[in-house]
């Protein structure tokens, strides 16, 4: 069987994937989560013209020759503070005295700030008592007039964004408490092989701790899914079959198994799949992550990783987290990508390659250095890493200073 490449990969295991179905969530469960209808705004934001700082609210044409040397003198005639609506329009010749966010009254068309004034720091306008001004000002300013951040009926937020906390903001803000969004995907996760012992337990000769399953399940929280462990089967038919069959009678989205390192690990959990489903296909032109497979077992989707831990976690990021973007309803299921230079001349074998590299900015630019040794086993040099550098199918060297497509990885 000839190899995959990458982007064909891809392409077979989405299509695949389509949007879940749809649930409701209040506005306090509604981080994170996709949206599944399109966001209207109601209401004109702001819904009422209010003032922009503490000061008076006033007509321009009444302070239009304020100076320093010759201020204007209006009278107080209002204190309106945050909260409240004035009953009574403001006249030529009148000032009142505003806080930041209160409405404006009738009749007014611009704000003084407090410090452009003699009640500079005062606390009360002294109601009947005349201000004085030493500054003008244009019709308008200082003012957040109605409907200047959204008008009604406008669409603010799309279907297949993730909601962000400013997201949930708006939404308090136009008086949504419930929302409709995606369900969350459902992912089993089993790993295998006899050499797989808990990370709890003395380590002894031949024996690795389970770290993927704990990786594998932390990726999967990141991207929004819900995850179902199952443990660690041994190397043999029936007990794979078995954590399967399980994985198959929850009902879930995705199953993702940790093949062990052994062929014949990874044999079984192909012959178990094949029993009760099919595998389209087990090997991608990629480096690393070569042994990857991906098929359906009893209906639902089954992606097999490869037992190396860097092979697992850039398997997932390639093909996984993608599916679980889609499952998910995102709109966009890309990785961004930031384009680096290298610092350093780098090797590969032709395959595409997805090599763990530690940005630094230097000089105005972002420049990439491989992060240790590019070994599939080596977990250390993800955690020391910010970046995957992507070296495209076909190229076997590229030297100091080329530019080249990455991800990034975390904060940078």
């Amino acid at each position: 069987m000839n190899l995959l490449s990458v982007s064909e990969a891809r392409e077979r295991i989405l299509k695949h994937f389509p949007p879940l179905d749809s649930q409701e969530v209040s506005l306090e469960n509604a981080l994170g989560r996709v949206l599944f209808e399109n966001i209207s705004t109601s209401i004109d934001l702001p819904s009422f013209s209010n003032s922009g700082m503490d000061g008076f609210a006033v007509r321009a044409a009444d302070i239009s020759q304020a100076a320093a040397h010759l201020p204007v003198e209006l009278m107080v005639v209002m204190d309106i503070p945050a909260g409240a609506a004035p009953k009574q329009v403001l006249g030529a010749g009148e000032a009142a005295r505003i806080m930041t966010g209160a409405m404006l009254p009738e009749g007014a068309d611009c704000i003084i700030p407090l410090e452009n004034t003699d009640r500079d720091g005062q606390s009360s306008a002294l109601l009947g008592r005349p201000v004085k001004i030493f500054h003008t000002a244009s019709i308008g300013e200082y003012v957040r007039t109605k409907g200047q951040d959204m008008i009604q009926g406008q669409l603010v937020l799309e279907r297949g964004r993730r909601l962000e906390p400013q997201d949930v903001g708006l939404l308090a803000t136009l008086g949504i408490v419930k929302v409709k969004v995606i369900r969350r995907p459902r992912v089993a996760i089993l790993s295998s092989g006899d050499e797989i012992i808990p990370p709890d337990a003395p380590l002894e000769p031949g024996k690795i701790r389970d770290s993927n399953s704990y990786m594998v399940s932390a990726l999967i929280t990141q991207a929004g899914g819900e995850v179902l462990r199952l443990g660690v089967a041994h190397d043999l038919l029936e007990a794979i079959r078995d954590l399967l069959d399980q994985a198959a009678s929850y009902s879930v989205d995705l199953i993702i198994t940790s093949a062990g390192v052994s062929v014949g690990a990874f044999d079984f959990v192909r012959a178990a799949v094949e029993e009760n489903g099919q595998l389209e296909f087990w090997r991608v032109n990629m480096r690393p992550g070569k042994p990857l497979s991906f098929g359906s077992y009893k209906g639902i989707p089954f992606v097999g990783l490869p037992g190396n831990p860097v092979s697992a976690y850039v398997g997932f990021e390639v093909f996984v987290r993608p599916a679980l973007g889609s499952l998910s309803g995102l709109s966009n299921v890309e990785h961004p990508v930031t384009r680096v230079r290298l610092g350093e001349p780098i090797e590969s074998d032709g395959r595409e390659s997805y090599l763990r590299a530690s940005l630094k900015h230097e000089n105005g630019q972002t420049v990439a250095y491989l992060a240790s040794h590019q070994g599939s086993g080596n977990l250390f040099s993800l955690v020391l890493a910010n970046a995957l550098l992507i070296v495209p199918s076909g190229v076997k060297s590229l030297p100091i200073g080329v530019e080249i497509d990455s991800w990034l990885l975390g904060s940078c």
